[in-house]
Parts: structure tokens; C-alpha cells; sequence
């Protein structure tokens, strides 16, 4: 039986013993910093990206000679949320009882601050009231010069940075690209999960940051790889593993990191001594069960014709030509011109998942849950 903590978490990242491979990504990241090269990191939402992060980060600070800062954007709907994730995320760094958090406390008085810690999880809390637009401008830059002036290398990454692109301020993208290239001692990974707005930003050569870092893009994981990980995982906890249920586990959820983590979270948490195929498929009946809720409410959120069409992609598994007359034919979708806005529609709702390849685009349901619901279902 499993005695220990289960080793697949599906919230935070749990070390390096519970880490998979990355080896090339971790080392194109420790090439990029140690050349001074800022990094764009794009990734499809749960892959493992964070992960990835604080991996890295991991080793940096194994060596002590670089601090790290991980700041997610993605609540920020404007630039005062911007700096006022980036203060808490120092502060959560470099408490206040750190020589850096003292100096950072003093610094930040002259913003004039409300610093607040959550009761629950501890996390500091900043609210910063501004009396112009020019004052949240003048913080942000004053956050990074802050930082920069440590004399201490740091690295910071910055997840969902797309999110930059729905402020209000029209000049945030300028902004951030003066303000970090004028910094010495700061490295920065830009991450991001929606690809298209993220080339849009590092690749148009009339976008401020226009071939300002070099690209690490995350895609799954070794089949092989994965699947001796998982066997290992188990095996480590007194558990036997069958190979074709390692195997089938990979199948199901497409290797896509937090689905195949949130099966065999389910399976370690079913308590058996031995896992076979069988036992696999009741854990995948088992998670769509649970998520039937969520998946009816997206029924009630699409159209007749986008909710038939995220059915024939997830039916297909994946799909190539979506405008094709055999496609288009089999499921009555109507017409290419229907076929291609409807599925714009679907990929802007990040429902479906476009992927560019030397071959083209494929695409297929975004949520692996909901699209094996969605092919056994219909």
C-alpha cells in the first residue's frame, strides 16, 4: 500500500525528485543567463512551465550566486496591478527581515504603501495609491533601478507576460522594454501560454520588444522518458506498475503534463499494491465523472454550432485540415467559411489548441478531459 505523500502533485512544484527530464530546456536556460540573454519561454497552459521555472530556479540557487524572482501577471488587468505583483513578489523574496527586504521596505515607504501579509498562506500584500499616471511609471521604474542597485545578480521571470497586451495604458509595452534594458544585473524569462500573442510581441518588427531574447518553446515530454518516470514514481513507493498501463496513461492524456499528473495522482490515491491497465481505465472514468459539471457548463456557454464542432475535433483527436470537405462532411459543420469561424472562435476561447509545425497546423480540444469526455459522450 502507498504509505508516503503522493509523489504526482497537480498544484505546486514539489522538487527535483519529483521533476521529469527538461534536461535541454534547463540547459538552454543556463546558456541564455549565463550569456546575458533574456528569454521567451512559450508554452500551451499546463505543460509544465512553472515547473520548469522553479526547476531552474532550483539550480541557481544551488550555486548562491543569483537570486530569483517568479512573478505571475496573470490576474493584472492594468499597470497598477503590474507593479503591485511585482512589489508583493520582492517582498515575498526578500522578507522583511532580510537585509535586501529591509532596504526595500524603506525604499517602498516613499510610494507611500499599504503593506498587509494574508492570513492564511502569509504572503505579503501591497496596495499602492496613485495620484497620476506618470506615478505608476515612475514606480515601476523604480522597482527595477531597486533591484538592479542590490549589486547581486537576479534573475526574474515573468508568467502570462501576454497579459501586458489587455492593459489599458497604451504605452506599457515601451515602457517595459526601456525600463528593462536599461538594467545591468537583471536577466528576465518572459513566459507565456498563448503563442500567438507571444510571437506577436517578440517577433513584429514594429513591437518595442522586437528581437530582444531568444525562444525555448515547451512541448511534451519523451514518451520513453516519461513513462520509465511514472513506473519509478510508483516502484519508489512500493507500488508495481504494469508496463502497458504506464503506457496507456501516456495515451490518454497525450502526455500532456498536468493531465497525465492528475491521473496518476488519482491512481496513487486508489491505495493498491499493483496498477494494471484495467485499474488505469477506472481511474480515467473516474476523472471525467468528477469534471461532468464543468463540462455541461461549457455547454451552456458555446453555441449549438461551436459546442458540435469542439465535438468533431475531440472525436478526431486531432485534425490538420479544418476547412477540409471529408472533415466538414462528416460532422455537418456547413460550409470552410463556417469551419473557419467557428474555429477561430474556439481558439481565441482557448478551447481548442493550435499547434504550427513544419507540416502545418494541427489541432485538437485544448482540455484532454474534455475532449476524451467529449469522444466517449457522442
Amino acid at each position: 500500500m502507498a504509505t508516503f505523500e503522493n509523489p504526482f502533485s497537480i498544484k505546486e512544484y514539489k522538487g527535483k525528485d519529483n521533476f521529469c527530464d527538461r534536461e535541454a530546456e534547463l540547459e538552454k536556460l543556463h546558456i541564455n543567463i549565463k550569456n546575458g540573454i533574456d528569454t521567451t519561454l512559450i508554452s500551451p497552459r499546463r505543460m509544465g512551465k512553472t515547473g520548469l521555472i522553479y526547476r531552474f530556479f532550483e539550480q541557481l540557487n544551488e550555486k548562491g550566486d543569483v537570486e530569483t524572482i517568479y512573478v505571475d501577471i496573470y490576474p493584472a488587468r492594468s499597470l497598477s496591478d503590474f507593479v503591485k505583483l511585482l512589489a508583493e513578489a520582492i517582498l515575498l523574496k526578500f522578507p522583511e527581515r532580510t537585509t535586501i527586504g529591509k532596504l526595500f521596505i524603506e525604499f517602498i515607504k516613499g510610494f507611500k504603501p499599504l503593506i498587509g501579509y494574508d492570513a492564511i498562506s502569509g504572503e505579503p500584500q501591497v496596495q499602492i495609491t496613485y495620484q497620476s499616471a506618470q506615478e505608476k511609471e515612475y514606480t515601476l521604474q523604480g522597482l527595477f533601478k531597486f533591484l538592479d542597485m542590490q549589486g547581486t545578480n537576479i534573475v526574474m521571470a515573468i508568467d502570462e507576460f501576454q497579459q501586458i497586451t489587455d492593459f489599458p495604458e497604451n504605452n506599457i509595452e515601451a515602457l517595459l522594454r526601456t525600463y528593462t534594458q536599461q538594467l545591468e544585473n537583471i536577466r528576465f524569462i518572459f513566459c507565456g501560454s498563448r503563442k500567438s500573442m507571444m510571437i506577436e510581441l517578440f517577433s513584429n518588427s514594429k513591437r518595442p520588444f522586437y528581437a530582444s531574447t531568444q525562444y525555448l518553446v515547451l512541448d511534451k515530454i519523451d514518451f520513453s522518458t516519461y513513462k520509465a518516470f511514472i513506473i519509478r514514481k510508483f516502484t519508489e513507493n512500493n507500488i508495481h506498475m504494469e508496463e502497458d498501463a504506464a503506457s496507456y496513461i501516456l495515451f490518454w492524456t497525450k502526455q500532456h503534463t498536468f493531465y497525465t499528473q492528475s491521473l496518476c495522482n488519482m491512481i496513487y490515491s486508489m491505495d493498491e499494491n499493483r496498477i494494471t491497465l484495467q485499474l488505469v481505465k477506472r481511474g480515467c472514468n473516474e476523472l471525467l465523472k468528477r469534471n461532468e459539471a464543468v463540462f455541461f457548463q461549457f455547454r451552456q456557454l458555446l453555441t449549438s454550432g461551436q459546442w458540435n464542432f469542439l465535438i468533431a475535433v475531440a472525436k478526431e483527436g486531432e485534425v490538420t485540415q479544418l476547412t477540409a470537405q471529408k472533415f466538414i462532411a462528416t460532422y455537418e459543420i456547413g460550409t470552410p467559411a463556417n469551419a473557419r469561424r467557428i474555429s477561430r472562435s474556439l481558439i481565441d476561447k482557448e478551447l481548442i489548441l493550435e499547434t504550427a509545425g513544419k507540416k502545418g497546423s494541427s489541432y485538437q480540444v485544448y482540455d484532454v478531459f474534455l475532449s476524451r469526455w467529449l469522444e466517449s459522450e457522442y
